[in-house]
Parts: structure tokens; C-alpha cells; sequence
């Protein structure tokens, strides 16, 4: 039989400098070549005379590490909190190194425990060196959500992106050192703040936590946390003002329980002014929603294409003029947080955040050439009237969209007298769909 490659041991340190193991003094004693950050190579006994690469750039020390399993050379590589949670886990892996792994306790359960709330429901995402915009849909869509954050991607530019979303924000700098600071906030106080690096931000829905006292804003949980509201993952959490629960899960991508294309009977709506299922069924098709995107609903009504966008993990912001529009209450009835802005579109879009994509499903040309001025990737436009559709199709084109479209026109069963079924006839909507190249 052949020797068994040698592995890499990968050993978390938390914020203060604590080694995760007991196992790693015994590993760094033996080991002929360690890889870390400068701070945590200072944090360990590193054995005179024992081959160090500080990190930096990755490549040359993926290289130093290959060499060394190839010679049979101990080598451990140190990392911060839980190496296999956003970690250096996945490009070790990648590199076709094998591993062994000691985890410390990552930062954002560290997070959750000084907020003193469970995390088991929450959804974790990173806006550290990638467009932080994913993290940002991610907090307006989903009730619990921990962010890795980054110079220039924090909690004051996130707080910032929030403006309009119902939602209480915990920061928490420099976990586990001396200088720890985690701190209550509001996303207006946050986008004014100036916060360390690194931090960890927690978004939460305002019933999932609230501190002790609401009359005030920003409140140091140092040294003692105050009591928060707990909620309970996979259970649907009050939302304030509502009359209905948010989905308090962290699997928005996978199909919801319900489905979508829901009849038209799972919505309040007013003389049957609501987008047909079957046509629903194509729109939400076309719009792509999913976690890290940001969906308009304009001319929203009743809200159904807007709320299965919600259901299927996407953020949601609906633009409707009727102020009594039933759509506050069909997003609470489906658990899901829709933001809606009151007003005509569109002088109602102005000052909006960027979409991913765009629902039009009221309002004539001047809303249409808004949206194409804002350049979303994907636009869907209903039309009930064919006459609107070639002027539709043409100013699309020439904003530089590909568009296609088809007509719907679907017969749904119904029961007649003696037992006998007919076809009845929904009326027929143009779906058109323009995409950027």
C-alpha cells in the first residue's frame, strides 16, 4: 500500500489571538512550514527556524504549501474564526490540497452571541471583494441576515442602501479584542457612522430584536447585552404593523412551500384587477428573482407578481399610486417583506435604488422610458391593449434591449350544469421581454 498524503492542517484564531485547538501547539512543533496573516503568525509559537509565508497574495502560498505536501513537509496554515466559513478552506480545497481543519468560532456566530439571539435561521452573506450589492438585496429581502463586511462595503454604506426598509442593524467591531464595540443602530445612523474595521453587520427584521429601549437609537452592548426579542428559525416572526409573519428560513432560493402562480384567490384583489396566473407564471419566469436581487413592481395593484418574487428570495420594492391598494396586506398574508412606495410612477421612481430587473404592469409609454433610463438588465411589460404593444417594443429596442414577446391567452376548466365542463376564456395579455446584451 501506498503512504497517505500528508494533510495541511488549517487552524482557526479567533479575534483575540486564541488558537482554536489544543492539537495546533503540537502541529506548529513539528511542522516545517506555517502560512498565515502577520498578526497570527505573531499569535502562536512558531518553532525557531520553521519556514513562515505571511499572506498577501494567495498564489505564492498555495505554491510554498503544494511543494510542501509533495515533500512530505508538516505545513499548517492559520486563518481567522472558522477557515471553512467564507474561508481559506475553499481555495486550499480548490487547489487540490488536502486538509485538515480546526475551527475557531467564526465572527458572525461570535456576532449573535454578544446580540444575544439565535442564528440558525439567518442568512449569511459577503460583500468582502465582491459587489456588495447581492448583500445589500439580501438584507432588504430576508428578516435575519449576517454580513461579512469590507473597507468600503460596511455598515454605513449598507445602512445607506436601507434607507426605506423597515430594520434594526447590529455592528459588531473587533470581536474578541480588547477594543470589541457592538452596537445597536438604525441604517440612517449607520450610513452616518464611521465604523472599524473589521466588523461584522447583523440585519434584523424589528421583531426579531429589539433592544430594551426603543426611544434609543444606538445602545453599546458593553460589557453586558441588553434583552432582546428571540425568534424562532423556520417560523414565521410578526412583522410590526402587519397583520400577518415574515418567513423567518434561510433557503428564499429554494421553491416555497406553496409554490408560485398562485391562484388568483390567494390575493385581496379589487374587480379582478390582478395579473392572471398563467401570465404570472411567465412574468416571474422572466424576471430571474432570486437572492441578491432587487425587483421593481410597478403599478403594483394587488402585488402577486411582486410577492412570488419575494417567495422565491428576491428584494421587492412596488410603486403604486393607490394608497389603499391591497398589497401591504397580501405580502404579510404570504410572509414576505415588500417595500412600497406610494405614488404615481414616474415621479415615484426617482431617488429609487438600482433594480436587477423590472415588473411593469401599469402605466403607459413615459413609465416605460423611465425604467429603460435607469438601464435594469431585464425588463417584463404586460399590455392588455395591442395597440400599445408595437410603440412598447420600439422604444425598447431603441434603448438598446433585445426583446421578445408572446400573447397569452388562456381556457380554464368550468363546471356546467348536469356535470359537464367547459373551456372559459381568460383574456388574452402580451408579455413582452427586453434584456440588455
Amino acid at each position: 500500500m501506498g503512504g497517505v498524503t500528508p494533510t495541511v492542517l488549517v487552524a482557526g484564531i479567533d479575534a483575540a489571538g486564541r488558537p482554536a485547538h489544543p492539537a495546533l501547539a503540537e502541529a506548529l512543533a513539528g511542522a516545517g512550514l506555517v502560512v498565515g496573516a502577520a498578526r497570527h503568525l505573531a499569535a502562536v509559537p512558531v518553532p525557531p527556524g520553521c519556514a513562515t509565508v505571511v499572506l498577501g497574495p494567495l498564489a505564492p502560498a498555495l505554491d510554498r504549501l503544494a511543494a510542501a505536501v509533495a515533500t512530505d513537509t508538516p505545513a499548517v496554515v492559520l486563518a481567522s474564526g472558522d477557515p471553512g466559513f467564507f474561508g481559506i478552506v475553499r481555495r486550499l480545497r480548490a487547489a487540490g490540497l488536502p486538509v485538515r481543519v480546526l475551527p475557531a468560532v467564526s465572527s458572525v456566530a461570535a456576532a449573535f452571541a454578544r446580540a444575544g439571539l439565535p442564528w440558525d435561521g439567518a442568512a449569511v452573506v459577503t460583500a468582502h471583494g465582491r459587489d456588495p450589492r447581492p448583500a445589500l438585496n439580501a438584507c432588504r429581502a430576508l428578516p435575519a441576515v449576517a454580513v461579512l463586511t469590507a473597507p468600503g462595503a460596511g455598515a454605513a454604506e449598507l445602512g445607506a442602501g436601507l434607507a426605506g426598509w423597515d430594520r434594526r442593524l447590529v455592528v459588531a467591531e473587533h470581536l474578541g479584542t480588547p477594543d470589541e464595540r457592538v452596537t445597536w443602530t438604525t441604517p440612517a445612523e449607520a450610513a452616518a457612522t464611521t465604523w472599524s474595521d473589521p466588523h461584522v453587520l447583523l440585519s434584523l427584521a424589528p421583531e426579531i430584536a429589539t433592544p430594551e429601549d426603543p426611544a434609543t437609537s444606538i445602545l453599546q452592548l458593553r460589557p453586558d447585552p441588553r434583552p432582546v426579542r428571540a425568534f424562532r428559525p423556520g417560523t414565521n416572526c410578526k412583522i410590526a404593523g402587519g397583520v400577518g409573519g415574515m418567513r423567518g428560513d434561510d433557503q428564499p432560493a429554494a421553491a416555497p412551500d406553496g409554490g408560485w402562480a398562485l391562484p388568483e384567490s390567494a390575493y385581496v384583489h379589487r374587480d379582478s384587477m390582478i395579473t392572471k396566473a398563467e401570465v404570472r407564471a411567465l412574468a416571474v419566469a422572466r424576471l430571474r428573482p432570486r437572492l441578491g436581487r432587487l425587483v421593481w413592481d410597478i403599478g403594483a395593484g394587488s402585488g402577486s407578481v411582486g410577492i412570488e418574487c419575494a417567495l422565491l428570495g428576491a428584494a421587492v420594492l412596488a410603486v403604486e399610486r393607490d394608497p389603499d391598494a391591497p398589497i401591504r396586506t397580501n405580502a404579510a398574508r404570504h410572509g414576505v417583506d415588500v417595500r412600497v412606495v406610494t405614488g404615481a410612477a414616474p415621479s415615484a421612481l426617482a431617488g429609487l435604488p438600482d433594480p436587477d430587473a423590472v415588473f411593469v404592469g401599469g402605466g403607459g409609454m413615459d413609465v416605460l422610458a423611465a425604467v429603460a433610463d435607469r438601464r435594469p438588465p431585464r425588463v417584463v411589460v404586460t399590455l392588455a391593449a395591442v395597440d400599445r404593444v408595437a410603440p412598447a417594443v420600439h422604444l425598447l429596442r431603441a434603448a438598446g434591449y433585445a426583446v421578445d414577446g408572446c400573447q397569452l391567452a388562456a381556457a380554464r376548466l368550468a363546471d356546467l350544469p348536469g356535470g359537464s365542463l367547459r373551456l372559459a376564456a381568460t383574456n388574452p395579455v402580451v408579455l413582452l421581454t427586453g434584456e440588455l446584451p
